[in-house]
């Protein structure tokens, strides 16, 4: 999970990036923490306004490289944290008071292009996927795990209805030889029966495993958590998706932790009256992009843009999110046999 998604031309867009800026409302001052730098979209728009700090997480550390620029540019406005963003709770803050936490969880151009990284089902070579602090790779999930385990990461992370088909031919195939990124995209490729013509055969297998190569779903979860103990009274957090699985888990947190959460009607009415929540959730629909954005980076035609705002200083987080979604963080436990 990193930056921002991006256009078919070469050039890097921070989605959302108006309507961002319009919730976070930096042009206040304040100290905002982007969890996913990336090429530094987010971070540059915040500290153009004076008077603002950012705190700046990745986990890839090619990000550094920009990083290092906005260090020379924003002089003591600006940390760069080569870290996943489940570590904000180890963050040292001192007095820092946070304003908003903003959270984008696509990737950027550069990281899709990236040869090494092998992201893309139109890269060439081994299969790579980690975006940093790793402990395997697609290449050793693919022509190592069981047919059990393969058919599930991609029927749950990658939502793939011919999952059972495709494993079936995986298996055949890692038997003749090491399975490479242009061969599992053949794979793929032959052994789909649906077609979508809008999409490449290969993507929604490409999503499952950078799912389960970075561990997304428990760093989503444990970033959400962290970042709500940290925000301050009245700070934001937002975060920008791209994927359903993404977006259910995000509506979920946030929905669970605001006023607009379902009671059961069962409940007693002075009972129902005295829940604390969390945060508040101004709007109820997502954000989407305008059409003048998808006219400009058609890449940014998933994304959706969450918030919520906390109504209290507290670190006292009471949420059933991670059981809520443990089915799928035990499908990411496959990995510790790797």
């Amino acid at each position: 999970m990193k930056a921002t998604m991006v256009s078919d031309i070469k050039k890097h867009y921070p989605v959302l990036l108006n309507e961002l800026i319009s919730i976070i409302t930096p042009q206040h001052g304040g100290t905002f923490i982007d969890c996913t730098f990336g090429q530094g979209g987010y971070s540059k728009e915040i500290l153009n306004y004076k008077n603002t700090k950012v705190i700046a997480f990745d986990r890839d550390i090619k990000s550094k490289k920009k990083a290092d620029q906005f260090n020379k540019k924003f002089e003591n406005r600006f940390l760069f944290k080569n870290k996943k963003f489940s570590e904000l709770g180890n963050l040292k803050l001192k007095n820092e008071i946070i304003n908003g936490i903003i959270f984008d969880l696509g990737y950027s151009y550069s990281q899709i292009k990236d040869p090494e990284k092998g992201l893309s089902f139109n890269s060439k070579g081994k299969l790579n996927m980690k975006m940093g602090i790793n402990d395997f790779s697609a290449k050793e999930v693919i022509n190592n795990l069981s047919s059990e385990e393969l058919t599930k990461i991609f029927k749950f992370f990658g939502e793939e209805q011919e999952a059972k088909r495709i494993v079936k031919k995986i298996l055949v195939e890692r038997k003749k030889k090491e399975i490479d990124t242009p061969l599992l995209v053949e794979i793929i490729e032959k052994t789909k029966i649906k077609k979508n013509f809008r999409n490449h055969s290969a993507t929604k297998i490409f999503q499952a495993l950078r799912i389960f190569v970075n561990k997304e779903i428990s760093e989503l979860i444990n970033g959400l958590i962290a970042a709500s103990k940290i925000l301050k009274k009245d700070g934001v957090l937002a975060v920008v998706t791209f994927h359903s699985l993404e977006d259910k888990i995000v509506k979920y947190f946030l929905k669970n932790l605001s006023e607009n959460k379902s009671v059961s009607r069962y409940m007693p009415t002075p009972k129902i009256n005295s829940i604390e929540t969390l945060f508040k959730m101004p709007e109820k629909k997502p954000k989407k992009p305008s059409f003048k954005e998808l006219n400009e980076n058609l890449s940014s035609r998933s994304a959706k843009l969450r918030y919520a705002i906390k109504k209290k200083d507290t670190h006292n987080i009471v949420t059933d999110i991670q059981q809520k979604f443990k089915y799928l963080i035990d499908i990411e436990d496959y990995g510790k046999k790797l």
